[in-house]
């Protein structure tokens, strides 16, 4: 194992920054795009249910041919790669964020709209911060999901972890797996932790325990 990493620690600390990139590229899009939908369709409880099943059905499409379906428009590499993670994630997210706010209870909104808030107001202000602890949790399900669905990006040249497990599997090289694995799940952690870390802050600003 060590020798392994002596001989090729500049491939696998290449493959976790690649790894990294298209995990926060995907999250980072996904987390976007469902802020602006839920911006949008807040008020529009059908709409919104809609748009989360429509996401579920991408979301239950395996990743091999979901890259299959997109590589004739997208081409290999990264950029089908994010497409996919992105879609894939959006559901998580979406699902979450809309559970939280629904979760709110009704006279909180009438009261905040009897006060003269506007409807953006509420969101922001009210449902949101309200909302918090489910949008968090959707957002580490989400990065988990990812970080485990982006090794398989590696089939499409979107490079990775995967690219290391692949090599191993391809040569029969347990020791590339085991690497492969572990850095999986250092990653998984790490950055597990670091959300943690920022949801606790984050809840600790809003007031929340």
């Amino acid at each position: 194992m060590i020798k392994y990493w002596n001989n090729y620690h500049d491939l696998l600390l290449q493959a976790i920054c690649e790894h990294l990139e298209l995990v926060i590229i995907a999250l980072a899009l996904s987390f976007i795009s469902a802020i602006l939908i839920i911006t949008i369709f807040v008020n529009r409880a059908k709409s919104l249910n809609r748009l989360v099943y429509f996401f579920s059905a991408l979301y239950s499409v395996p990743s091999y041919a979901f890259f299959a379906l997109l590589i004739p428009i997208s081409g290999l590499g990264k950029i089908t790669a994010i497409i996919v993670l992105t879609l894939y994630s959006e559901y998580i997210l979406l699902r979450n964020f809309s559970t939280g706010i629904n979760k709110i209870e009704t006279v909180i909104i009438e009261t905040a709209i009897g006060l003269g808030m506007t409807e953006k107001q509420v969101l922001f202000k009210i449902q949101l911060p309200l909302a918090a602890k489910s949008i968090f949790s959707g957002i580490r399900v989400a990065l988990t999901s990812v970080i485990s669905i982006a090794t398989i990006a590696a089939s499409i040249n979107a490079g990775g972890i995967g690219t290391i497990l692949f090599d191993g599997l391809r040569t029969q090289n347990i020791f590339a797996i085991i690497w492969g694995l572990i850095l999986t799940i250092i990653l998984c952690l790490a950055l597990t932790t670091f959300l943690k870390i920022i949801e606790k802050i984050s809840l600790r600003t809003l007031g929340e325990k």
